[in-house]
Protein backbone atom coordinates (compact mmCIF):
# COMPACT_ATOMS: atom_id res chain seq x y z
CA UNK A 1 0.00 0.00 0.00
CA UNK A 2 1.35 3.20 -0.92
CA UNK A 3 2.01 5.60 1.97
CA UNK A 4 0.77 9.28 2.21
CA UNK A 5 2.75 12.16 2.62
CA UNK A 6 0.49 12.93 5.63
CA UNK A 7 1.08 9.28 6.65
CA UNK A 8 4.78 9.76 6.53
CA UNK A 9 4.60 12.90 8.60
CA UNK A 10 2.84 11.25 10.91
CA UNK A 11 4.03 10.36 14.24
CA UNK A 12 2.77 7.90 17.05
CA UNK A 13 1.66 9.98 20.35
CA UNK A 14 3.57 7.11 22.24
CA UNK A 15 7.07 8.72 20.15
CA UNK A 16 5.71 12.15 20.48
CA UNK A 17 5.53 11.91 24.58
CA UNK A 18 8.88 10.47 24.50
CA UNK A 19 10.74 12.84 22.19
CA UNK A 20 8.85 15.40 24.62
CA UNK A 21 10.16 14.73 28.22
CA UNK A 22 13.82 16.21 27.79
CA UNK A 23 11.67 19.30 26.74
CA UNK A 24 9.26 19.13 29.44
CA UNK A 25 12.37 18.99 31.68
CA UNK A 26 13.64 22.39 30.40
CA UNK A 27 10.57 24.51 30.81
CA UNK A 28 10.53 22.47 34.57
CA UNK A 29 14.28 23.08 35.30
CA UNK A 30 13.54 27.04 34.35
CA UNK A 31 10.77 27.39 36.23
CA UNK A 32 8.73 30.43 34.21
CA UNK A 33 7.19 32.60 35.64
CA UNK A 34 9.05 32.62 39.07
CA UNK A 35 12.20 35.44 39.84
CA UNK A 36 15.56 33.37 40.96
CA UNK A 37 17.43 35.95 43.23
CA UNK A 38 20.85 35.94 43.49
CA UNK A 39 21.26 33.65 46.76
CA UNK A 40 18.99 31.19 44.54
CA UNK A 41 20.83 31.10 41.24
CA UNK A 42 23.65 28.90 42.33
CA UNK A 43 21.26 26.15 43.17
CA UNK A 44 19.12 26.88 40.54
CA UNK A 45 21.54 26.59 37.88
CA UNK A 46 23.06 23.56 39.29
CA UNK A 47 19.34 22.17 38.36
CA UNK A 48 19.19 23.44 35.06
CA UNK A 49 22.73 22.15 34.37
CA UNK A 50 21.61 18.65 34.87
CA UNK A 51 19.23 18.87 32.21
CA UNK A 52 21.63 20.10 29.55
CA UNK A 53 23.97 17.29 30.81
CA UNK A 54 21.06 14.65 29.85
CA UNK A 55 20.72 16.64 26.69
CA UNK A 56 24.28 15.98 26.06
CA UNK A 57 23.94 12.49 26.99
CA UNK A 58 22.25 11.21 23.58
CA UNK A 59 24.51 13.59 20.98
CA UNK A 60 25.87 10.37 19.55
CA UNK A 61 22.77 8.29 19.12
CA UNK A 62 20.13 10.99 18.76
CA UNK A 63 22.30 13.82 17.19
CA UNK A 64 19.18 15.34 15.38
CA UNK A 65 17.07 15.63 18.72
CA UNK A 66 20.20 16.97 20.53
CA UNK A 67 20.71 20.18 18.09
CA UNK A 68 16.56 20.69 18.04
CA UNK A 69 16.89 20.60 21.97
CA UNK A 70 19.99 22.51 22.43
CA UNK A 71 18.33 25.14 20.43
CA UNK A 72 15.17 25.13 22.37
CA UNK A 73 17.18 25.21 25.59
CA UNK A 74 19.16 28.16 24.44
CA UNK A 75 15.74 30.26 23.61
CA UNK A 76 14.53 29.95 26.69
CA UNK A 77 17.31 30.70 28.44
CA UNK A 78 17.24 34.11 27.30
CA UNK A 79 13.26 34.21 28.01
CA UNK A 80 14.45 33.22 31.34
CA UNK A 81 17.09 36.24 31.37
CA UNK A 82 14.76 38.79 32.63
CA UNK A 83 13.44 36.76 35.58
CA UNK A 84 17.14 35.77 37.11
CA UNK A 85 19.92 38.00 39.11
CA UNK A 86 23.09 36.63 37.43
CA UNK A 87 25.50 38.71 38.93
CA UNK A 88 27.61 36.04 39.61
CA UNK A 89 27.24 35.20 35.69
CA UNK A 90 26.22 31.27 36.04
CA UNK A 91 23.88 31.28 34.25
CA UNK A 92 25.52 33.37 31.69
CA UNK A 93 28.16 30.38 31.35
CA UNK A 94 25.15 27.81 31.40
CA UNK A 95 24.78 29.47 27.92
CA UNK A 96 27.89 29.21 26.77
CA UNK A 97 27.97 25.03 27.26
CA UNK A 98 24.27 24.68 25.67
CA UNK A 99 26.10 26.29 22.69
CA UNK A 100 29.12 24.30 22.66
CA UNK A 101 26.52 21.22 22.63
CA UNK A 102 24.47 22.64 20.09
CA UNK A 103 27.01 23.14 17.74
CA UNK A 104 28.58 19.56 19.10
CA UNK A 105 25.28 17.79 18.15
CA UNK A 106 24.71 19.66 14.58
CA UNK A 107 28.30 18.64 13.71
CA UNK A 108 27.37 14.83 14.32
CA UNK A 109 24.27 15.10 12.54
CA UNK A 110 26.24 16.23 9.27
CA UNK A 111 24.10 19.91 9.49
CA UNK A 112 25.28 22.48 7.24
CA UNK A 113 28.28 23.71 8.61
CA UNK A 114 27.53 27.59 6.46
CA UNK A 115 24.27 27.36 8.58
CA UNK A 116 25.67 26.57 11.84
CA UNK A 117 28.21 29.72 11.42
CA UNK A 118 25.31 31.92 10.25
CA UNK A 119 22.97 31.26 13.24
CA UNK A 120 26.26 31.64 15.71
CA UNK A 121 26.70 35.23 13.78
CA UNK A 122 23.12 35.88 14.29
CA UNK A 123 23.40 35.60 17.87
CA UNK A 124 26.56 37.42 18.40
CA UNK A 125 24.51 40.44 16.39
CA UNK A 126 21.37 40.20 18.72
CA UNK A 127 22.43 39.59 22.05
CA UNK A 128 20.18 41.84 24.29
CA UNK A 129 21.83 39.76 27.41
CA UNK A 130 25.21 39.69 26.83
CA UNK A 131 25.05 35.33 27.11
CA UNK A 132 27.11 35.48 23.60
CA UNK A 133 29.38 38.25 23.90
CA UNK A 134 32.41 35.53 24.19
CA UNK A 135 30.78 33.02 21.83
CA UNK A 136 33.57 33.21 18.77
CA UNK A 137 35.92 32.13 22.39
CA UNK A 138 33.71 28.80 23.25
CA UNK A 139 32.71 27.69 19.37
CA UNK A 140 36.20 27.39 18.76
CA UNK A 141 36.94 25.14 21.04
CA UNK A 142 34.42 22.75 19.57
CA UNK A 143 34.15 23.28 15.96
CA UNK A 144 35.86 20.76 13.46
CA UNK A 145 38.25 22.54 10.56
CA UNK A 146 35.12 22.31 8.09
CA UNK A 147 33.03 24.22 10.69
CA UNK A 148 35.66 26.75 12.03
CA UNK A 149 36.33 27.64 8.50
CA UNK A 150 33.04 28.66 7.19
CA UNK A 151 32.50 30.50 10.38
CA UNK A 152 36.17 32.10 9.62
CA UNK A 153 34.36 33.39 6.23
CA UNK A 154 31.52 34.89 7.67
CA UNK A 155 33.37 36.67 10.73
CA UNK A 156 35.77 37.73 7.64
CA UNK A 157 32.75 39.07 6.02
CA UNK A 158 31.60 41.06 8.72
CA UNK A 159 34.94 42.69 9.28
CA UNK A 160 35.27 43.36 6.16
CA UNK A 161 31.96 45.04 6.36
CA UNK A 162 33.23 47.38 8.18
CA UNK A 163 35.51 49.25 5.98
CA UNK A 164 32.25 51.00 5.11
CA UNK A 165 31.09 53.86 7.36
CA UNK A 166 27.97 53.18 9.02
CA UNK A 167 25.12 54.80 11.58
CA UNK A 168 26.44 53.91 14.76
CA UNK A 169 30.20 54.71 13.42
CA UNK A 170 29.33 58.15 14.79
CA UNK A 171 28.73 57.46 18.02
CA UNK A 172 31.14 54.50 18.26
CA UNK A 173 33.39 55.02 15.99
CA UNK A 174 35.73 52.20 14.79
CA UNK A 175 33.88 49.94 17.66
CA UNK A 176 32.45 47.26 14.72
CA UNK A 177 36.26 47.39 13.03
CA UNK A 178 37.91 46.47 16.30
CA UNK A 179 35.04 44.13 17.43
CA UNK A 180 34.85 42.07 13.94
CA UNK A 181 38.47 42.41 13.91
CA UNK A 182 38.72 40.75 17.48
CA UNK A 183 36.56 37.76 16.64
CA UNK A 184 38.06 36.94 13.00
CA UNK A 185 41.99 37.03 15.12
CA UNK A 186 40.01 34.83 18.19
CA UNK A 187 39.31 32.10 15.16
CA UNK A 188 42.32 32.18 13.08
CA UNK A 189 44.14 31.30 16.27
CA UNK A 190 42.08 28.38 16.72
CA UNK A 191 43.11 27.49 13.02
CA UNK A 192 46.92 28.09 13.42
CA UNK A 193 46.32 29.80 10.54
CA UNK A 194 49.79 31.96 11.48
CA UNK A 195 49.94 34.14 8.44
CA UNK A 196 46.67 35.31 7.88
CA UNK A 197 46.91 36.19 11.91
CA UNK A 198 49.96 38.55 11.22
CA UNK A 199 48.07 40.10 7.57
CA UNK A 200 45.06 40.79 10.04
CA UNK A 201 47.31 42.31 12.94
CA UNK A 202 48.68 44.58 9.88
CA UNK A 203 45.09 46.00 9.07
CA UNK A 204 44.57 46.50 12.82
CA UNK A 205 46.35 47.73 15.91
CA UNK A 206 49.04 45.10 17.06
CA UNK A 207 48.63 44.09 20.44
CA UNK A 208 50.90 42.23 22.96
CA UNK A 209 48.16 39.98 23.12
CA UNK A 210 48.60 39.23 19.53
CA UNK A 211 52.52 38.70 19.34
CA UNK A 212 51.65 36.01 22.46
CA UNK A 213 49.13 34.36 20.00
CA UNK A 214 51.59 34.39 16.85
CA UNK A 215 53.97 33.32 19.38
CA UNK A 216 52.11 29.95 20.52
CA UNK A 217 51.40 29.03 16.78
CA UNK A 218 55.05 29.21 15.86
CA UNK A 219 55.91 27.35 19.01
CA UNK A 220 53.37 24.70 18.21
CA UNK A 221 54.87 24.52 14.54
CA UNK A 222 57.99 23.74 16.28
CA UNK A 223 59.73 26.73 15.59
CA UNK A 224 60.88 28.31 18.62
CA UNK A 225 63.53 31.61 16.88
CA UNK A 226 60.25 32.74 15.15
CA UNK A 227 57.96 32.31 18.49
CA UNK A 228 61.11 34.04 20.60
CA UNK A 229 61.05 36.93 17.98
CA UNK A 230 57.27 37.37 18.58
CA UNK A 231 57.55 37.07 22.29
CA UNK A 232 60.42 39.66 22.34
CA UNK A 233 57.84 42.15 20.30
CA UNK A 234 55.20 41.29 22.55
CA UNK A 235 57.33 42.58 25.22
CA UNK A 236 58.49 45.76 24.14
CA UNK A 237 54.99 46.69 23.20
CA UNK A 238 54.45 45.77 26.92
CA UNK A 239 56.41 48.07 27.96
CA UNK A 240 55.85 51.07 26.25
CA UNK A 241 52.25 50.91 27.58
CA UNK A 242 52.11 52.96 30.97
CA UNK A 243 49.05 50.73 32.33
CA UNK A 244 50.80 47.00 33.04
CA UNK A 245 49.70 44.80 30.32
CA UNK A 246 47.43 41.51 31.20
CA UNK A 247 49.45 39.18 28.95
CA UNK A 248 52.92 40.56 30.10
CA UNK A 249 53.79 38.07 33.03
CA UNK A 250 52.99 35.18 30.27
CA UNK A 251 54.90 36.79 28.10
CA UNK A 252 57.60 36.55 30.08
CA UNK A 253 57.01 33.10 31.30
CA UNK A 254 56.90 32.11 27.15
CA UNK A 255 60.27 33.69 26.78
CA UNK A 256 62.29 31.69 29.35
CA UNK A 257 60.63 28.45 28.29
CA UNK A 258 61.63 28.99 24.60
CA UNK A 259 65.30 30.21 25.88
CA UNK A 260 65.58 27.34 27.50
CA UNK A 261 64.60 25.07 24.28
CA UNK A 262 66.72 27.33 22.17
CA UNK A 263 69.91 25.80 24.65
CA UNK A 264 69.87 29.40 26.45
CA UNK A 265 69.69 28.23 30.00
CA UNK A 266 72.11 31.35 31.47
CA UNK A 267 69.68 34.02 29.47
CA UNK A 268 66.35 32.00 31.09
CA UNK A 269 68.04 32.15 34.78
CA UNK A 270 68.80 35.61 34.51
CA UNK A 271 65.28 36.69 32.92
CA UNK A 272 64.00 34.55 36.06
CA UNK A 273 65.92 36.55 38.53
CA UNK A 274 65.58 39.69 36.78
CA UNK A 275 61.75 39.08 37.46
CA UNK A 276 62.31 38.23 41.45
CA UNK A 277 64.16 40.98 41.75
CA UNK A 278 61.48 43.40 40.97
CA UNK A 279 58.63 41.35 42.70
CA UNK A 280 59.72 38.72 44.77
CA UNK A 281 56.83 36.30 45.67
CA UNK A 282 55.91 32.95 46.08
CA UNK A 283 55.10 32.59 42.58
CA UNK A 284 58.18 34.32 40.91
CA UNK A 285 60.67 32.03 43.48
CA UNK A 286 58.88 29.15 42.13
CA UNK A 287 59.80 30.44 38.32
CA UNK A 288 62.93 31.21 39.60
CA UNK A 289 64.21 27.43 40.49
CA UNK A 290 62.66 26.34 37.62
CA UNK A 291 65.56 27.48 35.75
CA UNK A 292 68.16 27.22 38.86
CA UNK A 293 70.77 24.50 37.91
CA UNK A 294 69.88 21.53 40.85
CA UNK A 295 74.04 21.98 42.67
CA UNK A 296 73.02 25.65 42.41
CA UNK A 297 69.52 25.74 44.25
CA UNK A 298 71.52 26.60 47.87
CA UNK A 299 72.80 29.27 46.85
CA UNK A 300 70.40 30.84 44.94
CA UNK A 301 67.92 30.26 47.60
CA UNK A 302 70.20 32.08 49.98
CA UNK A 303 70.44 35.20 47.25
CA UNK A 304 66.34 34.93 46.59
CA UNK A 305 65.94 35.66 50.06
CA UNK A 306 67.98 38.32 51.24
CA UNK A 307 66.48 39.88 47.62
CA UNK A 308 62.70 39.69 49.55
CA UNK A 309 63.42 41.23 52.19
CA UNK A 310 62.75 44.19 50.45
CA UNK A 311 59.70 42.98 49.04
CA UNK A 312 55.87 43.63 50.00
CA UNK A 313 54.95 42.62 53.82
CA UNK A 314 52.12 40.64 51.66
CA UNK A 315 54.05 38.59 49.67
CA UNK A 316 56.74 38.01 52.19
CA UNK A 317 54.25 36.18 54.50
CA UNK A 318 53.44 34.03 51.88
CA UNK A 319 56.76 33.50 50.35
CA UNK A 320 58.37 32.78 53.73
CA UNK A 321 55.42 30.70 55.41
CA UNK A 322 56.06 28.81 52.32
CA UNK A 323 60.09 28.26 52.54
CA UNK A 324 60.08 27.66 56.15
CA UNK A 325 62.20 31.23 56.79
CA UNK A 326 60.45 31.63 60.60
CA UNK A 327 63.89 34.04 61.89
CA UNK A 328 62.87 36.23 59.08
CA UNK A 329 59.88 36.16 59.07
CA UNK A 330 59.11 36.49 62.88
CA UNK A 331 61.93 39.46 62.98
CA UNK A 332 59.60 41.26 60.27
CA UNK A 333 56.67 40.80 62.20
CA UNK A 334 58.00 42.09 65.30
CA UNK A 335 58.80 45.68 63.69
CA UNK A 336 55.28 45.35 61.75
CA UNK A 337 52.81 48.07 62.99
CA UNK A 338 48.45 47.04 63.70
CA UNK A 339 47.79 48.94 60.77
CA UNK A 340 49.95 47.04 58.89
CA UNK A 341 48.71 43.86 59.77
CA UNK A 342 45.25 44.88 59.64
CA UNK A 343 44.97 46.28 55.92
CA UNK A 344 46.61 42.87 55.12
CA UNK A 345 43.96 40.34 53.31
CA UNK A 346 42.75 37.49 55.31
CA UNK A 347 43.92 34.85 53.15
CA UNK A 348 47.34 36.01 54.28
CA UNK A 349 46.68 36.47 57.99
CA UNK A 350 44.46 33.34 58.99
CA UNK A 351 47.23 30.78 57.80
CA UNK A 352 49.77 32.77 59.81
CA UNK A 353 47.98 33.17 63.04
CA UNK A 354 47.23 29.69 63.26
CA UNK A 355 50.92 28.81 62.48
CA UNK A 356 52.32 30.94 65.30
CA UNK A 357 49.75 29.94 67.77
CA UNK A 358 51.97 27.60 70.01
CA UNK A 359 55.37 29.07 68.92
CA UNK A 360 54.96 32.91 69.13
CA UNK A 361 51.94 33.25 71.18
CA UNK A 362 52.99 37.12 71.14
CA UNK A 363 52.76 37.66 67.46
CA UNK A 364 50.09 35.27 66.80
CA UNK A 365 47.73 37.48 69.34
CA UNK A 366 48.12 40.84 67.14
CA UNK A 367 47.27 38.94 63.94
CA UNK A 368 44.08 37.20 65.54
CA UNK A 369 43.74 41.13 66.92
CA UNK A 370 43.84 42.78 63.61
CA UNK A 371 41.59 39.69 61.75
CA UNK A 372 39.04 41.20 64.45
CA UNK A 373 39.32 44.74 63.68
CA UNK A 374 39.63 44.41 60.14
CA UNK A 375 36.22 43.48 60.16
CA UNK A 376 34.75 45.61 63.09
CA UNK A 377 36.50 48.82 61.43
CA UNK A 378 34.58 48.53 58.00
CA UNK A 379 31.43 47.32 60.30
CA UNK A 380 30.78 44.58 58.07
CA UNK A 381 28.01 43.04 60.59
CA UNK A 382 27.65 39.25 58.90
CA UNK A 383 30.99 39.01 59.54
CA UNK A 384 31.07 39.64 63.00
CA UNK A 385 30.69 36.34 64.44
CA UNK A 386 33.84 35.29 62.42
CA UNK A 387 35.72 38.97 64.05
CA UNK A 388 34.35 37.36 67.61
CA UNK A 389 35.59 34.21 66.99
CA UNK A 390 39.45 35.81 66.29
CA UNK A 391 39.02 38.10 68.98
CA UNK A 392 38.68 34.97 71.45
CA UNK A 393 41.84 33.54 69.91
CA UNK A 394 43.50 36.85 70.40
CA UNK A 395 42.82 37.05 73.89
CA UNK A 396 44.02 33.39 74.49
CA UNK A 397 47.14 33.98 72.79
CA UNK A 398 47.94 37.29 74.91
CA UNK A 399 47.03 34.69 77.79
CA UNK A 400 49.29 32.34 77.06
CA UNK A 401 52.30 35.11 76.38
CA UNK A 402 51.57 36.42 79.70
CA UNK A 403 50.98 40.05 77.78
CA UNK A 404 47.39 41.10 79.80
CA UNK A 405 48.12 44.59 80.03
CA UNK A 406 48.25 44.61 75.96
CA UNK A 407 45.20 42.66 76.05
CA UNK A 408 43.55 45.16 78.48
CA UNK A 409 44.43 47.73 76.62
CA UNK A 410 42.99 46.00 73.24
CA UNK A 411 39.55 45.70 75.54
CA UNK A 412 39.79 49.43 75.86
CA UNK A 413 40.40 50.19 72.49
CA UNK A 414 37.58 48.35 71.63
CA UNK A 415 35.06 49.60 74.40
CA UNK A 416 36.06 53.49 73.16
CA UNK A 417 36.03 53.04 69.59
CA UNK A 418 33.22 50.51 68.70
CA UNK A 419 30.14 51.16 71.57
CA UNK A 420 27.69 51.89 69.22
CA UNK A 421 27.70 48.76 67.58
CA UNK A 422 25.68 46.37 69.63
CA UNK A 423 25.61 43.41 67.92
CA UNK A 424 29.22 42.91 68.64
CA UNK A 425 30.06 44.50 71.69
CA UNK A 426 27.07 42.29 73.70
CA UNK A 427 29.69 39.19 73.24
CA UNK A 428 32.53 40.83 72.98
CA UNK A 429 31.97 41.72 76.63
CA UNK A 430 30.81 38.11 77.10
CA UNK A 431 34.69 36.94 75.91
CA UNK A 432 36.42 39.72 78.13
CA UNK A 433 34.33 38.63 81.09
CA UNK A 434 34.56 35.03 80.65
CA UNK A 435 30.88 34.31 80.39
CA UNK A 436 29.99 30.51 79.46
CA UNK A 437 29.01 30.09 76.39
CA UNK A 438 25.50 28.47 75.50
CA UNK A 439 26.11 25.01 73.58
CA UNK A 440 23.27 23.95 71.87
CA UNK A 441 22.41 20.40 72.73
CA UNK A 442 22.62 18.25 69.33
CA UNK A 443 19.69 17.47 67.17
CA UNK A 444 18.30 14.13 68.53
CA UNK A 445 18.73 15.09 71.72
CA UNK A 446 16.40 17.79 71.26
CA UNK A 447 14.35 15.32 69.08
CA UNK A 448 14.31 12.75 71.97
CA UNK A 449 13.18 15.45 74.69
CA UNK A 450 10.07 15.99 73.21
CA UNK A 451 8.92 12.30 73.73
CA UNK A 452 7.05 11.40 75.80
CA UNK A 453 4.62 14.19 75.58
CA UNK A 454 2.55 14.68 78.78
CA UNK A 455 -1.53 14.35 78.36
CA UNK A 456 -2.91 17.68 78.12
CA UNK A 457 -4.70 18.80 81.31
CA UNK A 458 -3.15 16.31 83.31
Amino acid sequence: MKTTKNQRNTVSPRKRKQNDLLEQAIEAALSPGSFISYEAAWSFVDDVQDVADEIEKIIKKEPRRAAHLFETFIAACHEKAEEIDDSSGNFGMLVDDLFRGWIQARQAANHDPDETAKSLLTWMEDDPFGFCHDLDREAVKVLDKVGLDAFVRRIRAKFESTMTPHDNEKRYPGYARRRWGGVLKTLLAGQRNVDAYIALCEQTELEAVDCKAIAVMYRSRRRPEDALTWVERGLEIARSDSRRSFGEHDLREMKRSLLARLNRPADALQSAWSEFEAHPSSFSYKELMRYVPAKEKMAWHQKAMEVSERGDLSAQIELWLERKESDRLISRLHKVTDEELEDLSHYRTEPLARKLERSHPEISARVYRALCMRIVNAGKSKYYDAALDNIEHAKKCYAKAGLNADWQAVVADVRARHFRKKGFMAEFEDIVSDAPKYVEPPFLERAKARWPRKPVGR
